[in-house]
């Protein structure tokens, strides 16, 4: 295959990852929405919470850059089981939970209010991204010799066994395990950068394509990291991806048992992922021709990603039009060429006749 390793590196540097500062402003944000949550639970009197936490592609540094800047942050908010009590002494449903926590939320600053979802509370914001609240109440139980342990609940549309820090871990875990390297965040973790990179490189794909979680589970169940070449990493995961969703087309959650992230054995999503990777494969298949060029193979992941960056990068199309302006700006002007040895001839006009 033909190295474009530093290439897809520099693209992964300059296109795909986030750049700090706007980690900065979205940490900025995220804080922003807790004191006001904080302030608006204190302000109608609610139980305060106990703890919280980021989660998805956010705390497991995924994201990737996206012109329109369409962020989705996901922030967990937890509570203590004992303090989710409804006005009558009962129990809150997981209903009533996120509705507590979207009327806290909505200070009336908004011009969309926050809205209650099935699993979480949505806060919208002008410049177009989003943060997402799910609720959360910790557990306490004990077991036959009195211990006590704790697990989470997400307010779903019921209360539902889950904890999305779980997923946070799982994938930390699974990234230092198989990456081959250390730098840069790790080898694993730039691939599933790559891929969901990929997978938003055509508007016409939104909607159709797997979610950033399901590509993410399938780069860590299809991971082939080469500690010494980039772009073979990405080229084989993409391949071992679709070979395993010819076999099967099932993506199943990493931390929660009989859950699934698709719908069903011919998830529709999953099925447009391997088309789409398919594409790829075959828009790659010149880069291990024996005679592939450097300027070939750059236009190829062009292809793929739908851009102009990695042709930008090619020097051998700046070393020719150089060369061509070397060979203009040394070049004699017209009439300055003198031949010694050649027999002079008169050179005056000469008339008809």
């Amino acid at each position: 295959m033909y190295n474009c390793a530093n290439d897809i590196l520099a693209y992964h540097d300059d296109e795909v990852t986030l750049p700090q500062a706007e980690r900065t402003n979205m940490r900025g944000r995220r804080d922003a929405n807790r004191e006001r949550l904080k302030k608006g639970l204190k302000d109608k009197d609610k139980p305060a919470p106990r703890e919280f936490a980021s989660q998805g592609s956010y705390a497991m540094k995924t994201m990737t850059q996206h012109p329109a800047k369409d962020y989705d942050i996901d922030d967990g908010v937890y509570f203590e089981k004992a303090v989710l009590v409804g006005e009558r002494g009962a129990e809150m449903t997981a209903l009533q939970a996120r509705q507590m926590a979207r009327d806290a939320l909505d200070d009336g600053s908004f011009k969309t209010p926050p809205e209650v979802r099935k699993n979480c509370v949505r806060v919208y914001y002008l410049a177009g991204y989003c943060v997402d609240v799910p609720v959360y109440r910790r557990v306490a139980t004990k077991d036959i010799f009195g211990s006590e342990s704790y697990h989470h609940e997400l307010a779903s549309s019921d209360w539902k066994r889950s904890d999305a820090r779980d997923v946070s871990k799982w994938f930390e875990d699974e990234n230092t395990k198989q990456s081959p390297d250390t730098v840069n965040g790790r080898q694993l973790r730039r691939v599933v950068r790559e891929i969901k990179k990929y997978a938003r490189s055509r508007e016409s794909w939104s909607g159709q394509i797997l979610s950033g979680f399901g590509i993410t589970k399938l780069v860590t169940e299809c991971f082939q990291g080469d500690m010494w070449r980039e772009d073979r990493a990405l080229y084989a995961t993409m391949k071992a991806i679709r070979d395993r969703l010819n076999w099967n087309l099932v993506v199943a959650h990493p931390v929660t048992p009989d859950q699934t992230i698709t719908r069903g054995t011919d998830d529709p999503r999953a099925r447009f992922l391997r088309g789409r990777l398919t594409e790829a494969i075959d828009t790659l298949a010149p880069l291990f021709e024996h005679d592939c060029t450097r300027t070939k193979a750059l236009k190829c992941w062009d292809k793929v990603y739908a851009t102009t960056f990695f042709s930008n990068r090619d020097e051998t199309k700046f070393e020719k039009k150089s060369a061509l302006l070397k060979v203009a700006s040394v070049a004699p002007p017209a009439g300055a060429f003198s031949f010694p040895n050649a027999p002079r001839t008169d050179d005056k006009p000469r008339g008809f006749g």
